[in-house]
């Protein structure tokens, strides 16, 4: 039986998106594994969402709290706002009381991964406020600490993501796209949670 490695993220311009593409990608090279993409649903109107010029949201099916038990693994992905999880996948957490009050999802490894619009904008303090939601659930916070080798003291260039997890710069006017090196250490996450879950799963 594959080892399910559910990526379930919110993306409003795309850069989370395509950071959870690539992790999927990255979970799925691992053998017997086998990765899906969720989005959560979106909680603002299409009349706000068409004056932030949001481009349409992608066909990947949207997740229902009550579905996170079906995965063995997780990587949560999302934008900041002041420092901590978009309002979007924050509401899609606290639908899912009756997970915690039973502790279904004790156990689980999880991920985090981000995109922010500046170097100041939590990178880490993203990730770090994120946390406490898998605390509360049980779950097994899975950062990819320095494991990535030379990608993590990358000088030469801005690059997003710590070692909570991969991640992105988008700009102050969201023009700026993940690079090659940022979806590398996406992929790598993707690869580096699904084999974790897969020995986990085993035990």
């Amino acid at each position: 039986m594959a080892v399910k490695v559910y990526i379930v993220y919110y993306s409003l311009y795309g850069h989370v998106e395509r950071l959870a593409e690539e992790i999927k990608k990255g979970a799925d090279s691992v053998d017997d594994v086998e990765a899906t993409l969720w989005q959560v649903p979106e909680i603002l109107s299409e009349e706000v969402l068409g004056k932030m010029r949001a481009p349409p949201k992608s066909d990947v099916p949207l997740i229902n709290p009550k579905e996170l038990p079906e995965g063995d693994g997780f990587v949560f992905g999302f934008p900041t706002r002041f420092g901590m999880m978009a309002a979007q996948f924050k509401s899609f957490l606290d639908a899912t009381g009756s997970l915690w009050q039973t502790q279904q999802l004790a156990g689980r490894p999880a991920g985090i991964f981000y995109s922010t619009g500046s170097q100041g904008g939590g990178q880490e303090t993203t990730a770090l406020t994120a946390i406490t939601q898998l605390v509360h659930h049980g779950m097994l916070f899975i950062p990819i600490g320095y494991t990535f080798g030379s990608g993590m003291f990358e000088m030469n260039e801005v690059k997003g993501g710590s070692p909570y997890g991969a991640g992105t710069y988008a700009g102050g006017d969201g023009s700026r796209q993940p690079t090659k090196l940022e979806l590398e250490q996406a992929f790598y996450q993707g690869k580096y949670i699904a084999t974790i879950t897969k020995k986990l799963k085993k035990e």
